[in-house]
């Protein structure tokens, strides 16, 4: 019997995915796995000190530790009208963003990719816990906010206005998904046991469609007192057929967020192939 370490965040997407792993309600073909939720901010850099053999991390970040991940094609984070959003607290002249602080949810996030491609200009960058963000905007710590996950749902609730739509901004861009975030797993490993992942990984995503209520309290447990329709909200924005299996045009949405990347930071020597 294998052990695998399996990291992901406490956000509804990612409970609701792997629940059925978690709890063993589907085949795990003789496989164990150790569970760790944590930000994806955080996700990121342990995915950079090679901390676990699978864990969600963000497109970006997977750019850093291609070397020694690959991607699995179930488990993203992908699609349409679902991606980051610049806030402010009232209307700034674009000609002055430049000059202005602005709270990001992790530097090697997917988020702070697209607004680095949308706002080149805009340098002068603090992070914070994706949570934490619209709170450092309303306490006058920064001029823009960042925001990500469910706090797309609740910033117009708190006086806050939206900047960009950075999701918008790649698809109009580029005419693909916005790919946010997928599932890494070591590249040393065996093609068959990567396989083998990549399937449960499906499984337990299919189970949690069909499962809705049995897979409900687990989501609840770790989705910090948020708000029954903003956590259902969160998951039917960021969970789809795109993250039961990639098909071709995510793939290239991928492929293409890689290609940026590459003309960003021409220094990152990103290892092909990227998908399992």
């Amino acid at each position: 019997m294998s052990k695998f370490s399996f990291a992901f965040s406490p956000c509804p997407n990612d409970t609701f995915m792997f629940e059925a792993i978690v709890n063993k309600r589907i085949d795990l073909k003789g496989y164990e796995f150790d569970i760790y939720l944590d930000d994806v901010a955080r996700l990121n850099q342990s995915a950079s000190n090679k901390i676990y053999d699978i864990s969600k991390i963000s497109y970006n970040a997977f750019s850093l530790v291609s070397k020694d991940y690959q991607l699995l094609k179930s488990g993203s984070a992908l699609g349409h009208n679902c991606g980051p959003l610049l806030i402010a607290r009232h209307d700034i002249p674009t000609n002055k963003l430049k000059e202005c602080t602005v709270a990001i949810p992790g530097a090697n996030t997917t988020a702070n990719l697209l607004l680095s491609l949308a706002y080149p200009d805009l340098k002068n960058k603090k992070e914070y816990i994706f949570s934490e963000v619209e709170d450092a905007l309303l306490n006058g710590e920064v001029d823009l906010g960042l925001i990500i996950h469910e706090n797309r749902f609740t910033y117009k609730e708190k006086g806050l206005i939206k900047v960009k739509d950075l999701g918008q901004y790649w698809e109009e861009s580029t005419t693909h998904p916005i790919p946010l975030g997928g599932i890494a797993i070591r590249r040393s490993f065996p093609q068959s046991i990567k396989e083998d992942i990549e399937s449960i990984l499906k499984e337990s995503i299919q189970y949690a469609f069909q499962n809705r209520e049995i897979v409900q309290p687990y989501i609840s447990q770790h989705a910090q007192e948020m708000d029954e329709k903003v956590m259902q909200s969160h998951i039917d924005l960021y969970v789809n057929q795109q993250s039961v299996m990639l098909d071709t045009s995510a793939k290239q949405g991928i492929e293409r967020l890689i290609d940026e990347i590459r003309g960003l930071f021409p220094d990152r020597s990103i290892q092909n192939p990227i998908f399992i």
